[in-house]
């Protein structure tokens, strides 16, 4: 007998069939991965900043903290479970709402300290963002059925809460250790650094592009 097949489930996401409003909350389910793949890696690949290295960690610590429960409780998602293929798989807590909520609370309170990566403290706009997302997520997987109100609350919950609790360790335990890691072997082979010393990275990269320019220009008339 031919076992069942099973889904990739990371954007295998599904929607009633001519729901608009489904459709774009599906859309929204996805913002993790877009986060994930787009931004985390991304920033990895050209920026390397050890804030940024240290936040990805710390959602996919809260990721397998997540699973880990889920395999724990093993309570079950909703009776539409069964329309979305998804039965097979636990409910409790929402590990959409988890991530999305622990990026929002890590990222506002990097905010709140001047960290971003343009170092603008306490950014509205950034903040409103962020925050509309993760509402947004939310309310589509209860909105999809891929979980109940209760699901969503604990995920939201654990998300905001170990978002707070990484961000003490990362600032407060972690980061007198972040000059060590420049200096590393994996730190100089991988031209890692932490720029949150910087009053606004932005500028100084640009000024620094700018006078290296004007001294390759004066170099090559001097030659």
């Amino acid at each position: 007998m031919t076992p069942p097949l099973k889904a990739v489930t990371l954007t295998h996401v599904r929607y009633q069939k001519g729901d608009r409003v489904g459709h774009f909350l599906a859309w929204i389910s996805l913002v993790p991965v877009f986060i994930s793949l787009g931004g985390f890696v991304s920033h990895f690949l050209f920026r390397r900043e050890l804030q940024g290295m240290f936040f990805a960690l710390g959602l996919i610590l809260s990721q397998f903290i997540n699973e880990v429960i889920k395999t724990s409780v093993q309570q079950a998602r909703p009776a539409t479970c069964a329309l979305l293929e998804m039965c097979d798989s636990h409910g409790w807590p929402s590990s959409h709402c988890q991530y999305m909520f622990f990026f929002a609370t890590y990222l506002t309170l990097l905010s709140l300290k001047g960290l971003t990566f343009w170092h603008v403290r306490d950014n509205p706009f950034l903040h409103l963002l962020t925050w509309s997302l993760a509402l947004l997520t939310m309310f589509s997987r209860v909105y999809l059925g891929y979980h109940t109100v209760a699901q969503v609350l604990a995920g939201t919950a654990l998300g905001v809460f170990l978002g707070a609790v990484w961000f003490r360790v990362v600032n407060s335990v972690l980061y007198p250790y972040f000059p060590l890691i420049e200096e590393s072997a994996f730190g100089r082979t991988l031209y890692v650094k932490d720029t949150s010393h910087i009053s606004n990275v932005l500028k100084f990269e640009y000024d620094m592009a700018r006078a290296e320019r004007r001294n390759l220009s004066s170099n090559s008339k001097a030659d």
